[in-house]
């Protein structure tokens, strides 16, 4: 039987805890990882209505992206839905584990997959963050690489919707801005801060998350394009999580089953006015 510990040091070597962010909180969030896994579920996000479909599918350990105990509890108060959601893990045997910013800076992690999906070519880190502590190679957050041909704002505009499937999308868009796009800046999350880094590096445009209104501004004062598809675009590493477990069970000779959440926990919707 394989434990979730034995699954934890595996992964560990792929997107160390060294990778992640000081103020971030990555690893066991709670449970037993010494127990045997029976099945897995790879998430981005813990909410209630992911633990209470992990109960259903009788999931003993889930893997997620977000961590869920961000802030230490006051309390233990299971009124809170918050503090009901840990009641419910612990009594169902389910160990959290949540890679977050150390998987959003390893090489082939968060980044490498949104650039994937972008068809990004030639890529690099947009934000150095040393080396790998195993591999030694050059790491960073985010990615900037080459569209395999140039866009109007219009076409990457609608490209972007399609191939990370939202509704709608928040466009900055300089007055100024008279070219098309090629060179292209993806981070996952919310990467606002981090647009100087993207015109550093040559983007024409920048993909990121969570754009407030000031930095907004900024980048229209810089003459950068930006494009905010929403945080939920990193729900990716649901299914690319599940497909790396695969290929480790292969050469492991892991045996638990592997799931994917399909909740989609975007907390957004986008309203369009009626005409």
């Amino acid at each position: 039987m394989t434990t979730g510990t034995e699954l934890i040091n595996r992964f560990e070597q792929f997107a160390s805890p060294q990778l992640a962010e000081s103020w971030d909180h990555v690893g066991l969030q709670i449970g037993n990882p010494d127990r045997p896994i029976q099945k897995l579920m790879t998430t981005l996000d813990v909410r209630p209505e992911i633990v209470q479909e992990a109960i259903n599918q009788q999931v003993d350990f889930i893997f997620a992206h977000h961590p869920i105990m961000f802030k230490p509890a006051t309390d233990l108060d299971v009124r809170n839905p918050q503090n009901q959601m840990y009641a419910d893990l612990l009594s169902h045997q389910i160990t959290v584990y949540a890679a977050h910013t150390n998987l959003d800076t390893a090489n082939g992690g968060m980044n490498d997959w949104l650039a994937d999906q972008l068809g990004l070519t030639n890529c690099e880190p947009l934000v150095a963050a040393g080396q790998d502590p195993f591999t030694k190679q050059p790491v960073g957050m985010g990615r900037v690489g080459q569209l395999p041909n140039a866009m109007t704002i219009n076409d990457f505009t609608r490209y972007c919707q399609s191939v990370f499937g939202v509704a709608g999308l928040r466009l900055v868009k300089p007055a100024s801005f008279n070219s098309t796009i090629q060179r292209v800046a993806v981070l996952g999350g919310a990467g606002g801060s981090f647009y100087q880094q993207a015109l550093q590096a040559g983007a024409d445009a920048y993909v990121t998350g969570d754009i407030s209104y000031h930095t907004g501004h900024d980048m229209i004062a810089n003459g950068l394009v930006a494009l905010d598809p929403g945080h939920h675009i990193e729900a990716v590493v649901t299914h690319r999580l599940a497909e790396l477990f695969k290929q480790w069970q292969l050469s492991h000779h892991w045996k638990f089953e592997i799931i994917e959440n399909h909740i989609n926990t975007d907390p957004f919707e986008f309203i369009c006015k009626e005409n």
